[in-house]
């Protein structure tokens, strides 16, 4: 007789690599969206096509890397490319990764107001079981306007957004974890006999992410979710660094007696030496920048050059261009390794890294960077069973 109890009862700390030894876990950001997360021109930028998706999915499979974390778009952000605007729905381009790989967690990103807790709820418990208990859910709130029109929804104010996607999880969490059916009558949801079987395979439940940075955001991560990702604004100050991940952790042990996962996402430009890198920097997110998908992003993100200094406004576009605003790993494999180390001392639990060419960067981590993480201690080498 089939066991369903022992089916869908497995511990996440043995299933999800999300929960392994690793002291400095790894992920792969934005790689559903043409030109990943960069924001250029250059003809070696990401080409999306199913067919070099799953290529790099499974070399970083092979590699040990944690998770693939996608980026949410149901519309481009414009330019010579319609940045984004080519892009793999994420719950199914996870199920069809989650059949090819053997080892790496896959994430779905859902936009809260996009997609109905009984429908996110059924689809991520059958990503969990075609991958065996490798799947983790991240909630998005939405900050793209345009995106939402398309579904018909109104752009809610901030926090509302988060009270919303509040009710959405909670009713999410209640269809993974209870066997009958239930009502839910709350402010933004009217569910009659909600039911949802078979359960997901993780127990106690699939890890949550969010990367909210508002008080408001900081405590629904708290409260609700297992990882935060913060968004490092300021790349040389360590001490700011460390301030911004330590609220995170101390705000849900002492007001909801949690503990959370600190991670961010960074680009990077390996080279043979730092200057190499730098001009390749230089020469893919200034020169060849899609300005009109910067000036985009930077509008709907609610910032501009009037509110900011000239040179904190020229450092932010070449941050975004360089890949949505996130931490740059700029140098050589030594340079690189050193920065990470870096950041797993000022608290960091994880970061997901994306490339202008990500399966020639992947490649060039993997051989580079990887033995200098391991020499330092901050991953073991992997050694698949």
């Amino acid at each position: 007789m089939l066991d369903l109890a022992a089916i869908e009862g497995r511990e996440r700390n043995g299933t999800n690599a999300l929960f392994n030894g690793n002291k400095l876990k790894l992920g792969l950001f934005g790689l559903n969206c043409d030109s990943g997360c960069a924001m250029t021109l250059v003809d070696e930028r990401h080409k999306l096509t199913w067919e070099l998706t799953r290529e790099i999915a499974q070399v970083a499979d092979k590699a040990g890397i944690e998770a693939l974390v996608p980026v949410a778009r149901w519309m481009g952000l414009g330019g010579p490319t319609n940045f984004n605007g080519r892009n793999f729905e994420t719950y199914t381009w996870a199920a069809g990764l989650a059949a090819v790989t053997e080892h790496i967690t896959l994430t779905t990103t859902s936009h809260v107001q996009t997609t109905h807790p009984v429908f996110a709820a059924k689809q991520a418990a059958t990503i969990d079981h075609i991958s065996g208990g490798r799947y983790c859910l991240n909630v998005v709130c939405g900050w793209f306007h345009p995106e939402l029109g398309m579904f018909g929804v109104p752009f809610m104010e901030h926090d509302a957004r988060y009270d919303y996607a509040d009710e959405w999880l909670s009713v999410v969490k209640r269809l993974w974890t209870e066997d009958g059916s239930f009502s839910h009558h709350g402010k933004y949801f009217q569910i009659e006999e909600a039911f949802a079987m078979p359960k997901p395979i993780q127990r106690p439940l699939p890890p949550v992410i969010n990367a909210g940075g508002s008080e408001r955001g900081r405590n629904f991560i708290a409260s609700q979710c297992d990882i935060g990702y913060v968004v490092i604004t300021d790349h040389n100050n360590k001490d700011a660094i460390r301030r911004q991940v330590a609220q995170y952790r101390t705000l849900a042990a002492e007001k909801y007696g949690r503990e959370v996962q600190v991670w961010t996402h960074a680009y990077v430009v390996q080279r043979d030496s730092d200057r190499e890198a730098e001009e390749y920097l230089r020469y893919f997110a200034v020169e060849k920048r899609n300005e009109e998908a910067v000036e985009n992003a930077a509008k709907y993100l609610g910032l501009n050059s009037e509110i900011m200094p000239e040179a904190a406004w020229q450092t932010f576009k070449l941050h975004l261009s360089g890949g949505y605003a996130g931490y740059s790993l700029v140098g050589s494999a030594e340079t690189i390794a050193e920065r990470l180390a870096e950041l797993s001392e000022l608290g960091i639990d994880g970061v997901a890294i994306h490339w202008v060419d990500y399966l020639d960067g992947l490649r060039r981590f993997n051989s580079g960077v990887m033995p200098l993480l391991e020499r330092a201690g901050l991953r073991k080498p992997f050694r698949p069973v």
